[in-house]
């Protein structure tokens, strides 16, 4: 860590300073305690020798965390309010990061860690704005970025929704798609109290690994479609809610039960039902 880094003001002082706030239309809700972010670094496991992309830093809370621990780190800020802050930090951080005012939803990360950092693996670590995380899960599981990790604070029970296991309420289509994508686990649970303004709902770290091998991709469409047609109808039996995919001849090919339910099937299962889908259309 640069002593510029060290001597930078508390985020508090930074943001009165600023004359900033906590936008609750973009979702926004700030990680102020460096202990609190330095525990999500270290969770996110070995970093080094990658590129970090943070989504939404706000005040940089978490981004602090990243360059004391040695990261090279690409922000994507949407709300221009925060980029003289951001930059004041780039500053200090003597190259480690670069900040970018993008949409992170639209913006091509691909091609923005390229341009910073050629051929290194890219993990994602960011306190995602509650109304866009799980658009940007799904857009960074399935998109050709393919991020070596992903440590992500979602509200406790959408990190609840992408680990759930079958026969559990929150088992369903997140679960399914990030499931069958990488390996996916809870490392830190949050109350309301360690944000600023402090939320409705605890929140939560999930982490996940990408798979080296994952689905090819006319799997992974025929995945999306059985599981919205499934859990779309999650209380009909499969050869019903499935019907307009095969229904029970669809489930016979697949080896289910088509008298089961949505909910009582495995990710290997549902894998197994979009392989029959691309062998049928085949």
């Amino acid at each position: 860590m640069t002593e510029a880094l060290a001597a930078l003001p508390p985020l508090r002082d930074s943001l009165a300073e600023h004359g900033l706030w906590a936008n609750k239309g973009l979702g926004q809700h700030f990680l102020l305690d460096l202990n609190v972010t330095r525990k999500i670094v270290r969770l996110a496991g070995d970093l080094q020798g990658g590129l970090v992309i943070e989504v939404g830093p706000g005040p940089g809370g978490l981004t602090r965390a990243l360059l004391e621990a040695g990261c090279q780190v690409l922000a994507i800020e949407k709300d221009a309010r925060f980029l003289p802050l951001l930059e004041q930090l780039a500053a200090a951080a003597a190259g480690q990061l670069t900040v970018v005012q993008d949409d992170a939803l639209r913006v091509n990360e691909g091609a923005l860690a390229e341009a910073i950092r050629p051929d290194a693996p890219v993990h994602i670590v960011a306190n995602l704005p509650y109304n866009v995380g799980t658009p940007l899960l799904i857009k960074w599981l399935t998109g050709p970025l393919r991020p070596k990790s992903l440590t992500l604070m979602f509200q406790k029970e959408v990190a609840q929704r992408i680990v759930a296991a079958p026969d559990s309420d929150a088992y369903g289509r997140l679960a399914v798609i990030c499931q069958a994508l990488a390996r996916c686990e809870i490392v830190m649970d949050l109350p309301p109290r360690a944000f600023t303004p402090p939320p409705k709902v605890a929140s939560a770290v999930a982490r996940l690994e990408p798979f080296t091998e994952p689905p090819v991709a006319e799997i992974l469409d025929a995945l999306e479609r059985v599981t919205r047609e499934a859990f779309g109808q999650r209380r009909k039996m499969l050869k019903s809610s499935l019907k307009a995919l095969g229904g029970p001849d669809l489930c016979q090919a697949a080896g289910i039960d088509p008298d089961a339910r949505a909910e009582t099937i495995d990710i290997a299962g549902f894998l197994r039902l979009a392989r029959s889908v691309v062998d049928r259309v085949g």
